[in-house]
């Protein structure tokens, strides 16, 4: 009960965690302008996502230009983008190997394996936590160093967007889920094999069988014997001399 207990939170985690992970993919918010010097009296906030960036001006309006060319981003981009979706794919991977090994249902009928099944799950899962945490933690450095490098112009300097924020909360979440998912273990009284046996004579405490069906086999047994000595001497009679 507290091993099912386990993988319905780990899961839970999980599938949070992937949302997460997700929106973060989208959003075009992994950098955003630095508001320092020249930048603070802009009227427009310049936002950089993996797939789009953004103009956000002072008055609300939003203008969204997808990244024309693949090649012309920048090497981190590219990994970052990579990445993502590998991970995203794992977690969907991932969430249907714990469901066929999960102990609510019966897609898997022995309970060591669906154990080993849900584990699997729970190592896809925290690979596909270390896939998202790499670009994560590859473009926060990036942007704290262009961001103390003093010949990179204030205008391109950027700051930590919100979709990092979120990416780090669904690596979380990834991690431990799977780290309570690898945890799970077999109900306790279940073997890994399932083993039908015959049904045999009911033996008593000493190693004997039955007296009472003995004795009523013999007596019938005997019942029937004398029946046939009985009938005997009338048919003897009756024949001729």
């Amino acid at each position: 009960m507290a091993s099912a207990a386990l993988e319905i939170l780990g899961l839970t985690l999980c599938v949070f965690g992937t949302l997460l992970e997700m929106t973060a993919c989208g959003l075009p918010t992994w950098k955003v302008t630095a508001y320092i010097e020249a930048n603070i009296v802009v009227a427009q906030t310049i936002w950089d996502g993996l797939w789009m960036s953004c103009a956000v001006q002072s008055t609300g309006q939003m203008q969204c230009k997808m990244h024309d060319s693949m090649l012309a981003l920048s090497h981190d981009l590219q990994a970052a983008r990579a990445l993502t979706v590998i991970s995203s794919v794992m977690c969907v991977v991932g969430l249907m190997v714990v469901i066929a090994g999960a102990q609510c249902t019966n897609c898997i009928k022995t309970e060591s394996v669906k154990a080993r099944v849900v584990n699997v799950g729970g190592v896809i899962y925290i690979i596909s936590a270390i896939f998202m945490l790499v670009p994560l933690c590859w473009m926060a450095n990036n942007i704290i160093s262009d961001f103390y490098n003093p010949q990179v112009p204030t205008a391109k300097k950027r700051e930590i967007g919100a979709a990092l924020y979120i990416g780090w909360a669904a690596t979380a979440l990834l991690l431990l889920g799977g780290g309570m998912l690898c945890c799970s273990c077999p109900s306790s009284g279940s073997s890994g094999y399932s083993v039908k046996y015959a049904p045999t004579k009911r033996a008593t405490s000493n190693g004997d069988y039955d007296k009472r069906n003995y004795v009523g086999i013999c007596f019938g047994t005997f019942a029937e014997t004398l029946k046939r000595l009985d009938s005997q001497p009338g048919e003897t009679a009756g024949k001729p001399q």
